[in-house]
């Protein structure tokens, strides 16, 4: 071989080699190639909606698939080549009924409480926030749940081999899940039911809404400084669902509006009336909507819950539908070259979500960007 042939095919070799690797120790903040890799692990656990374009993973090696679980939910560990990263890839919908009412199932119960989900098992207890308002969405729940004991006994097993660095990733649904396990470790650190020296880094990628307001402040502060970052399309739906509804008993107990009736009692007739008859349509409306939204995506929905998880008994919902984003966003606004080659069609409505428009966006952007 030529020297110049040569020492191109060197240098092309070790560009191509670096751009494969993954930093160890992890570090906070967003990094491209970390996202571009937990993207391509994500399509070996793939959504149903369509076949994906993004490439096989460069760099993670597949160590472990877990069995199916709960509400068709499954789990993968990814190795580094030299064992000193590990990452834990929560899967996303697959085409399943029942996997699509893990979604569809969407009442909120407490971020901190158990689940009885089969006669054959204990109680699953959780504790996913330290505020006693928050609360989470109950499907997600109940198939992170399904999936927690097996990831916690994986990891105990990898803290005795000497790994320390953790990847949580999930794409979709899988990034729902990613949420509330990156919170249910926690919780088990602080319990001491975990290693300390775990260092977990979380990407939820096309990530839905996972809690109300007070647990997305949880995950917020466990996650400071870099440390749990959410992407997102602005072109993709799934990033806006489930629906939020805030009513008046969604805000925190210290308001202007606990004090209005007294306030209105002062006023003039007619400005009292008008007053107590617009804030009464008001407050009965977002209530009526709320107790509408757990009906039916708590409590049927839970009844077919029931059906797919025999021995599965319901938890008590909270009166709220009050769904709020998570985590440090991270937003990949499309460019005119995205919009031409993904246009808007409304035949094909997951068009924006796929793990290969996000890789393509991802790809596009600098080398590393910092929070």
């Amino acid at each position: 071989m030529l020297p110049r042939l040569r020492l191109a095919v060197f240098l092309f070799a070790a560009t191509t080699a670096s751009a494969q690797q993954l930093s160890v120790p992890l570090k906070p903040g967003f990094d491209q190639a970390e996202c571009l890799e937990l993207l391509r692990v994500a399509v070996g656990q793939p959504d149903s909606a369509a076949v994906d374009s993004t490439p096989a993973p460069r760099y993670l090696k597949l160590a472990y698939r877990s069995p199916e679980v709960g509400l068709k939910n499954r789990w993968d560990l990814w190795m580094s080549p030299d064992n000193r990263l590990a990452c834990v890839s929560l899967r996303g919908t697959v085409n399943h009924p029942v996997s699509w009412l893990a979604n569809f199932y969407a009442g909120m119960v407490p971020a901190e409480g158990s689940l009885h989900l089969s006669d054959s098992l204990p109680n699953f207890r959780y504790k996913l926030a330290a505020d006693p308002k928050a609360t989470v969405h109950v499907g997600w729940l109940v198939a992170m749940a399904s999936m927690a004991p097996d990831i916690v006994r994986h990891l105990r097993e990898l803290h005795g081999r000497g790994v320390r660095q953790v990847l949580v990733a999930g794409h979709s649904q899988g990034a729902g899940l990613a949420f509330l396990t990156r919170s249910y470790l926690h919780y088990l650190q602080q319990a001491g039911e975990l290693p300390q020296d775990f260092v977990f880094k979380t990407y939820c990628t096309a990530a839905p809404k996972p809690g109300n307001l007070y647990y997305a402040y949880d995950y917020e502060t466990i996650t400071a400084g870099g440390w749990g970052l959410t992407v997102v399309n602005p072109a993709d739906w799934v990033p806006e669902v489930p629906f939020s509804i805030q009513t008046l008993s969604d805000f925190n107990p210290v308001n202007p509006f606990v004090g209005i009736k007294p306030i209105l009692r002062k006023q003039k007739l007619g400005a009292r009336l008008a007053g107590k008859y617009l804030y009464n349509q008001m407050d009965r409306s977002t209530r009526k909507a709320q107790r509408r939204f757990t009906k039916f995506l708590g409590g049927l929905a839970g009844k077919q819950a029931q059906k797919a998880l025999p021995g599965y008994q319901p938890a008590a919902y909270a009166p709220t539908e009050n769904f709020q984003r998570a985590g440090t966003p991270v937003v990949l606004q499309p460019t005119d070259a995205y919009r031409r080659r993904f246009p808007d069609d409304p035949q094909r409505v997951f068009i924006h979500h796929m793990p290969f428009p996000y890789h393509v966006l991802v790809e596009g952007m600098g080398k590393t960007t910092a929070n």
